[in-house]
């Protein structure tokens, strides 16, 4: 009975820094995803201002850029976590998404319309496979080689 104990504790323990890893990991690609969105916005916000183009002009860049800081956010976050990147990768995307539409919410008073609903789950997709990039790119095994 005293060895089921101990398995147990030892496998309670694996799963705290298990957990602490993965939250660790998630926390680093919103992190990097948010430095890339304000770098991005005020590099856009001094183009805005400073020549004659329209906010409307920008839109698919600005969309591009917000898929590639997701990307990366996720190529990042699975690179720290070093397994499960598909999982990594969904809960990055998934915070980002709740981050926004807290502020959104709270801020504004909005909730997501469809269009931006269709946005975010592409951004969790999109961070989803980043995740699964970084664990497989920088974790060093490969199990087809």
């Amino acid at each position: 009975m005293l060895v089921l104990d101990e398995e147990t504790l030892i496998r309670r323990e694996r799963t705290k820094i298990e957990t602490k890893k993965m939250g660790t990991s998630v926390l680093y690609g919103v992190l990097v995803i948010f430095i890339i969105i304000t770098i991005s916005s005020l590099i856009i916000s001094f183009i805005l201002r400073f020549t004659n183009l329209q906010e409307h002009s920008i839109r698919l860049f600005v969309t591009i850029i917000s898929f590639i800081a997701l990307f990366i956010g996720g190529f990042v976050c699975g690179s720290k976590g070093k397994e499960k990147g598909w999982l990594l990768g969904t809960l990055t995307g998934i915070l980002y998404t709740f981050i926004i539409f807290l502020s959104q919410y709270l801020g504004y008073g909005n909730v997501f319309t469809f269009e931006q609903t269709v946005y975010h789950i592409c951004y969790i997709l999109t961070a989803m496979m980043g995740g699964v990039l970084g664990v497989n790119m920088l974790s060093g095994k490969s199990k087809y080689v």
